[in-house]
């Protein structure tokens, strides 16, 4: 008889521990998130926020994903007549890219082809859907922004990083190919075009508001990519 009720113990133990490993594993592949390679070979962090997946870094390719090359245009003049595509470092440092990510003026955007195979630039939908899971506008930009002043200026306001979207105030390249920013502003480009043909959208993080924010600017300008999946 007590051998009958142990094997029924042992029996129900090890259903138990079966359960209990089977959750945790479908906890952990569900919160689990893929590494992501470029064309570059360059490897990104991603992070899954409500139902997206997002990109945790900016982009650092110099290469479409059909291996075509993104020209690095580093003269002022010959950036500010682009039509086309172009990227740059920031300050023409490509040490600046290893943190903060290439910049990319809107047309190296509409190419279609800057994001990895599976991966696009998020709609302005898609951050609407992003802001509002985060609760609010006024809410979402602490929320994305890396926590602390080790790449953001003080005092950076409601930063928390709680998405693990690691936001970084990655500056922009005016129009007139000059550099501002870096430390104070994160610029991300949208697909959208704006209220002026020669005008794109863009979202941004301030170090001074805890908002997300968003506006149009000159599509030759340089800025931040994040990708998102699919």
């Amino acid at each position: 008889m007590k051998t009958i009720i142990a094997k029924s113990i042992f029996k129900f133990i090890s259903l138990g521990a079966i359960i209990i490993i089977f959750i945790a594993c479908s906890k952990n592949e569900e919160n689990s998130n893929d590494i992501v390679t470029d064309q570059d070979g360059n490897k990104y962090n991603t992070i899954k926020i409500g139902n997206q997946i997002w990109m945790s870094e900016n982009l650092k390719t110099t290469t479409y994903r059909n291996g075509d090359a993104i020209p690095n245009i580093t003269d002022p003049t010959a950036w500010y007549n682009l039509s086309t595509a172009a990227y740059c470092d920031y300050d023409n440092n490509p040490a600046n890219s290893a943190t903060y990510g290439k910049l990319y003026n809107w047309h190296a955007v509409h190419s279609g082809q800057l994001c990895p195979t599976g991966w696009h630039i998020p709609s302005e939908a898609e951050w609407n859907i992003l802001e509002a899971f985060l609760g609010e506008e006024s809410l979402a930009g602490g929320k994305l922004k890396e926590k602390n002043f080790t790449h953001w200026q003080s005092p950076n306001t409601a930063a928390t990083n709680e998405t693990g979207f690691t936001g970084l105030p990655g500056g922009f390249r005016s129009s007139t190919g000059a550099f501002f920013n870096l430390s104070y502003n994160g610029y991300w480009w949208g697909p959208e075009t704006g209220s002026d043909i020669s005008y794109a959208r863009y979202h941004y993080l301030d170090f001074n508001i805890g908002f997300l924010l968003e506006n149009e600017d000159y599509k030759v300008d340089g800025l931040s990519v994040r990708c998102i999946k699919d």
